[in-house]
């Protein structure tokens, strides 16, 4: 799946294992159209392969989108890794980096918000493969940002974590909403002076 930057292209390239095809197909599809809108056949389709051949790599379509979620998060700890690469010790460009990619994204046009909360709202059965690994992204996500604020030596950074984070989804979902119109620009400016607070108060 994927949200701006977050991007898995569909190829036809045969190269390419069956398995890949089918999860960047799928991954695609689910993004641009919904889950629920997307069969198997339009995925084997568009990963240029059958149905067999799907369900010989996946049990189920349920499966399928979990996956396609765990290949989400596996790019997203990427991304966190990239930002420590390119500011080693200093947790506070880490987290500002992250902020700038977040704004960056909401330029693409195609921008659906953010893959996992899509699925989160589209599959609200607890019981579906996908949830758990909704669920341990997002607390993940926010876990990371609390390690990098303590780090920081930033006052209260638990709070700080859950505005952060609270504010990146609110922004994703305003996108969707009433459009990006100088909404990255708003939402960095939000988070440098949330940031601010927090070193005042040290």
């Amino acid at each position: 799946m994927k949200s701006g930057a977050d991007t898995l292209t569909i190829g036809k390239d045969k190269g390419t294992p069956p398995r890949s095809r089918l999860l960047a197909a799928a991954a695609e599809l689910f993004y641009r159209h919904g889950i629920r809108a997307v069969g198997v056949e339009a995925v084997a389709e568009a990963a240029d392969t059958n149905k067999m051949t799907l369900y010989r790599h996946f049990a189920s379509k349920d499966e399928l989108v979990a996956e396609c979620l765990r290949e989400f998060a596996r790019e997203s700890l990427q991304r966190w890794q990239r930002y420590e690469q390119a500011h080693p010790g200093d947790p506070r460009a880490q987290i500002r980096a992250w902020l700038a990619e977040v704004a960056d994204i909401f330029a693409d046009k195609n921008h659906r918000g953010c893959a996992v909360a899509n699925a989160a709202i589209e599959l609200p059965d607890k019981a579906h493969p996908a949830r758990r690994v909704v669920e341990e992204f997002k607390l993940a996500q926010r876990s990371h940002l609390a390690q990098l604020c303590r780090s920081a030596g930033l006052q209260d950074p638990e709070m700080l974590a859950d505005e952060l984070y609270l504010l990146v989804e609110g922004a994703r979902v305003t996108a969707q909403s009433i459009g990006t119109d100088g909404l990255g620009a708003r939402m960095t400016r939000m988070g440098e002076a949330m940031i601010a607070l927090h070193e005042a108060a040290q």
